[in-house]
Order: C-alpha cells, then sequence, then structure tokens
C-alpha cells in the first residue's frame, strides 16, 4: 500500500483515519493530518532516483547510490538497465562511494548517524561483503582519494582538535597504516588528487566561495608549497587534476576573469594557460580519462548544464549535443579511456545514471529509477523569468506553472536556495510536483544576488552589510508576481531551507503584508545566534559570507535584522522544520524563534526529527513532513 512507511492510524470502522507520527517526531501545533492527503500524495515520495559513484576499473559496472527502503545506499549495477543490487543497508544514509581503482577488490564509502554530519570512512570487501571501520568513530572525516596504484588514500579528520581538518594518509587495506601528514588550522582543507608517482598530493584550503588556494603536499614529510599566492583581490579554486606526466595540474579558477575557467598549470612556474575563455559561465565539474588524453567538463550557463569534450593537448573543446536540458553532476570516466558516466536531472527526469560513449556519441542510460507510476512525460517544464530589483540590477529564476486544466491566476511558491552560495536550478521537484499536478500551485524558484553562477561580482553583493539588499530582491519579485497575468500575487507562500530558510524568515517579517503564509526548514532565525553555535569547524567560514559577529559594529548590525528581534512583525502563520542533530543550524535556531512567536497570536507549527540534521533524510520522516505541508498549505493558502 502506498504511505507504508508512514505509520496510520485506523479508526474503529477499520478506514484509514490520520497519519500518525513517528516516536522520534517532535510535532506542536499541527493538526491531525487526514488520511487522505497520504493516499493522494504519497506516490510523489516514491519517486527515486540514482547518482553514479564510481566505475569498477576492470568490469564495465558502477556504484550508485539510490533509496530503495528508507535512506539512500550503496547498489551496484553490472549491465545498463541492468538490476540495482544493494550493497549497503544501514538505518542512516551513505554519502559516498569510490571503488580501489586498479583491482577494484573493495570500495570506500562515508556515512553519518543521524544527520550529524560526523562522518566516518568504511571499506567495503566485494567478496563477502564485510565492512570495516577506517577511522575513529568519533570524529569528521571526508574527502577520501586514492593513488593510481590504488595503494593508499589521502582524506581529512578533525580528530585531533574537533575543529582543524588535518591530511592523513592511510592504506585501507590495514586501518593502522593510517598516518597523519599535515597538521592545519582550519575546516576548508580537501585533498584533490594524487601526483602519478604518489609522492605527492594536490590539497584546496577553501577560505570562502570567493577565496581559496591550492598548495602542493609532500606525501612523506608533509611539507607543503603554495601554488597559488596571494593576488591583488581574492581568487578562488575550484577543482585540481594531475597530468599524467605530473607536470601540471589542470585546474578550475576565477583568477582575470568574472567566471571560473579550466585552466593548465605549469607546476615549475605556477603560469596558467585558459582553456575556456570563450565559455563565459562557471565551469562547474571536469573529469579526465585515465591516460590523460581527454577531459570532459560541464559548463553551468544560466543553471542549465552543457557538457563538453576537450583534447588535453590542443585544448580543443567541443560541446556534446543531444542532451536535455537539466543538471548533470559526478563526471566519472572508466578505465577503459572511452566511457564517460554522469547523472543527469531535468523536470521531467528524477535523476539517473548515463555514460557517453565519447568516440561513437552513443548515449546509455544505466538506470530507471521509479517515478511513482507517473507519467512524467506531462510534468510542467522550468521557464526562466526575469525581474528588475530595487537597484536596477536583473535578478533572474525558474518558474514552473501548473496544468493549463488550472485556469485563472494561479497561487505561487517563492522557493528561496540555500548556501547563500547555492542557485536554483532546473532539477527534477519530486514531492513538489505534487503542488502544481494537484493543487494548482505555481512554484518559483528565484536566484537573488549571492546566488552562485552568475559570476563573482554578482556573488558578493549580499555580503556582510549587504545582506537586506537581497530580502528587497524578494520584495520586488512580490511585485513581479502582482503584475503577472497568469499569477496571483494576493496568494503567495515562502519557503527556503538553510540560508532560504533565514531568507523565508527574513521575507515574513520585512514583507508580511505580502504574503499569506511561510514554511522555514532549517534556517536561522538569527545570524549571530547561529554563527555562535554552528559547528566550530565551519564557523570561519562562514563569517566571511555574513560577517564577524564578534565585530560590534557587525554585531549590532546583524542584531537588528535578525528575524528573531523582530518577531513581532510576522503576522502571517509559521510552519517551522528542524532535525535535532544540524550541526549546521542548530536546533537552537529553530525553538528560539518557536517559543518567541508561542507569546503572540501569530499561528505556528513546529516539526522536529530527533534522529535528523540538516534536512530530513529518512523516507518516513520525509513523508510526514510533505503531508503536513500540504494541511498547512490547505489552510493557509489555498483558502
Amino acid at each position: 500500500m502506498r504511505g507504508a512507511l508512514i505509520a496510520l492510524a485506523l479508526a474503529a470502522t477499520g478506514a484509514w483515519a490520520q497519519v500518525a507520527p513517528g516516536d522520534n517526531l517532535v510535532v506542536e501545533g499541527i493538526p491531525t493530518i487526514p488520511a487522505a492527503i497520504a493516499e493522494k500524495a504519497s506516490r510523489y515520495g516514491d519517486v527515486r532516483s540514482a547518482f553514479i559513484q564510481s566505475w569498477h576499473p576492470q568490469r564495465r559496472e558502477m556504484l550508485i547510490l539510490t533509496r530503495f527502503a528508507d535512506t539512500a545506499q550503496v547498489h551496484i549495477v553490472r549491465r545498463p538497465e541492468g538490476d540495482r543490487t544493494q550493497l549497503t543497508f544501514f538505518p542512516d544514509r551513505v554519502a559516498g562511494a569510490t571503488f580501489q581503482p586498479v583491482e577494484g577488490r573493495y570500495f570506500v564509502f562515508s556515512k553519518d548517524v543521524g544527520g550529524g554530519e560526523w562522518f566516518q570512512l568504511y571499506r567495503y570487501d566485494v567478496e563477502g561483503g564485510a565492512i570495516t571501520l577506517l577511522t575513529d568513530g568519533k570524529s569528521r572525516n571526508g574527502s577520501p582519494v586514492f593513488t593510481r596504484d590504488g595503494a593508499r588514500i589521502a582524506y581529512t579528520s578533525t580528530r585531533r582538535t574537533g575543529r582543524d581538518s588535518d591530511l592523513y594518509v592511510m592504506d585501507p587495506r590495514d586501518p593502522k597504516s593510517d598516518r597523519l601528514v599535515m597538521q592545519v588550522a582550519g575546516g576548508g582543507w580537501a585533498p584533490l588528487d594524487w601526483s602519478p608517482d604518489g609522492r605527492q598530493i594536490a590539497v584546496l584550503e577553501y577560505l570562502s566561495i570567493n577565496e581559496s588556494r591550492l598548495w602542493l603536499v609532500d606525501a612523506a614529510s608533509g611539507e607543503k608549497k603554495l601554488l597559488t599566492p596571494a593576488a591583488a583581490e581574492p581568487v578562488a579554486y575550484g577543482g585540481a587534476r594531475f597530468a599524467n606526466d605530473g607536470r601540471s595540474l589542470f585546474v578550475t579558477t576565477d583568477k582575470d576573469f568574472e567566471f571560473q575557467r579550466l585552466a593548465v598549470m605549469d607546476l615549475a612556474t605556477g603560469s596558467l594557460r585558459y582553456a575556456t575563455s570563450d565559455i563565459r559561465w562557471d565551469i562547474r565539474d571536469f573529469a579526465l580519462s585515465r591516460d590523460g588524453s581527454q577531459a570532459a567538463f560541464v559548463a553551468n550557463e544560466a543553471g542549465v548544464s552543457r557538457l563538453y569534450l576537450m583534447d588535453t593537448r590542443t585544448l580543443r573543446h567541443r560541446p556534446v549535443a543531444g542532451l536535455p536540458n537539466g543538471v548533470i553532476d559526478g563526471l566519472e570516466w572508466h578505465e577503459n579511456n572511452r566511457d564517460l558516466g554522469f547523472s543527469q536531472s531535468t523536470a521531467r527526469l528524477p535523476g539517473d545514471a548515463f555514460s557517453l560513449d565519447t568516440r561513437t556519441g552513443t548515449l546509455t542510460r544505466w538506470t530507471h529509477s521509479e517515478t511513482g507510476g507517473m507519467d512524467t512525460a506531462s510534468f510542467p517544464e522550468a521557464r526562466l523569468v526575469e525581474w528588475k530589483s530595487f537597484d536596477g540590477r536583473a535578478m533572474s529564476g525558474f518558474l514552473y506553472m501548473p496544468p493549463a486544466r488550472f485556469a485563472g491566476k494561479r497561487p505561487v511558491i517563492v522557493n528561496i536556495h540555500g548556501g547563500p552560495e547555492a542557485q536554483a536550478r532546473p532539477y527534477f521537484l519530486g514531492r513538489l510536483n505534487y503542488y502544481l499536478n494537484e493543487l494548482g500551485v505555481a512554484i518559483l524558484f528565484p536566484n537573488v544576488r549571492g546566488s552562485n553562477g552568475y559570476g563573482k561580482t554578482f556573488l558578493k553583493l549580499d555580503n556582510g552589510f549587504l545582506r537586506e539588499d537581497s530580502y528587497k530582491d524578494i520584495d520586488t519579485l512580490f511585485d513581479w508576481i502582482k503584475a503577472q497575468p497568469n499569477l496571483d500575487g494576493n496568494k503567495i507562500l515562502v519557503t527556503g531551507g538553510s540560508y532560504g530558510g533565514h531568507m523565508t524568515l527574513a521575507v515574513a517579517t520585512n514583507y508580511s503584508d505580502k504574503i499569506c503564509c511561510s514554511i522555514d526548514v532549517v534556517g536561522m532565525s538569527s545570524l549571530v545566534t547561529f554563527l555562535e553555535n554552528t559547528e566550530s569547524y565551519r564557523r570561519d567560514l562562514r563569517r566571511v559570507e555574513y560577517g564577524d559577529e564578534r565585530d560590534p559594529k557587525m554585531r549590532e548590525f546583524l542584531q537588528r535584522i535578525a528575524p528573531l528581534n523582530n518577531a513581532q512583525k510576522i503576522r502571517k502563520p509559521l510552519f517551522v522544520v528542524q532535525g535535532k542533530n544540524d550541526p549546521r543550524v542548530p536546533a537552537s535556531e529553530a525553538l528560539q524563534i518557536v517559543q518567541t512567536l508561542r507569546k503572540s497570536d501569530t499561528p505556528v507549527w513546529f516539526l522536529m526529527a530527533n534522529d535528523e540534521g540538516h534536512g530530513f533524510a529518512k523516507r518516513r520522516n520525509r513523508d510526514f513532513q510533505f503531508y503536513a505541508e500540504i494541511l498547512f498549505m490547505e489552510q493557509y493558502l489555498l483558502r
């Protein structure tokens, strides 16, 4: 029966009566949810997606992440459109998996508990299925990268201080071989690649989305060499991969350019040879074939992914034709230097694994993820829209309209992305398709100033004391909605997660008269208390974006604009969703705004999962949240 993962209480007659929350959920102010909502909406939660993780080095097989029960787990697919054989069976999600790159007798994967993001690394032995914990079980560990001979991994761990992401090296076959290579200060370090001879490691030091550094680290001594000296203005670097001769690195950087370009760095001189100056969009991902002769990269063109192939000798590149408009993730070359694997999502494709034969151009689909029995070919496509903000600057977003059978002006959900340096893109909407197809509500995903993908100048327009300008972008969006003949500017719900949740609270505070209601998911109610309480390994990284709350002038500003300190202005119903174990936006951010609003007449619904972190990952919790949001919408947006 659909919705079986949510407990349903039976009435005395035996008919389904209501949706009952699990014992792990804290539910306050939420009325009884009729079972009829779950019966109608549950199929939208039955949609799956699949994301490629790693090719087997000797066979044409791949590891993917997909969810069959409550959480995403590792599966293996042994042929295109073949069975997805589940390999891991944990109550909590698996975050990633990588085959040992020579023999493939085991893979390394990462997993946390309860959404706390204290990730541990494990080894999974393909023969026998034994699982071995590789890390200490307590610290935060991540970014495992294999040497080319598959003998060692480099990774980061906070085990020394609980805050700093030091660099370690280990032979995964022998966890006792674990060795600290380099102590660092800060939580933004990550190994990116090993040199072909296994002697050096390219390491990224992330300071902010606008500034980062690349280092070359001696794997034996831990000595490091800065490859990217300070420039007149901050420079951001992204990926880095060694060329096969070991004398150069392929990198992405916005040095001397508005966008991230793909370039080749000479390790002896530090000079850069740019490959994509003709593409005035960010290069978001790239991968080198095993023999080093080809590169694949993805450009983010106004939110839509464009896949390119490049000859690494001449740096000549060409776009791959025939792919639908959507988002491409996870480029992975097979050892055969021919098959390029990736995952793609579109408005009508929930996310599946594909491979491209780079010699013939043949595209092969490896997974057909279920869509709850629905024909997604009729689902609305995203439409790029633009409006002018208060200062005349152009803003944009993606608008999804309900089917034509819904006549007249349509109510609108304004869904604000997190980050804030993220970007709304034309992904598959999952459960949100219910609002379009069944309730006739339009959904608009704005990319306000500070969003990624529109150049480094746009990215910095909301930093520090400029924070309120991004709030004003949403205010002008409301005016744009009101002027549209097919949208109902008097029926607007605003929502968002993480920083989008903060924006939701800020909009509900400043523009209460322009909305009907709001849903805040793991959002910050005060940037001061957020910065004081977010996990220590990420605190300094966030201060670059939001401002340093220890500075008196900045603290006064952040206190003045905090939704928590202006809660009396929130006059429309609010639904707050939170994970108790959230390491990014602590549960205290939700609790304090809910407790403050309880003193007013504003209706407040509150849902907290005791076994979740930064957003709900478990199917049963996501289902209950979904059904509760539908009820909230029916009561406060659609009446």
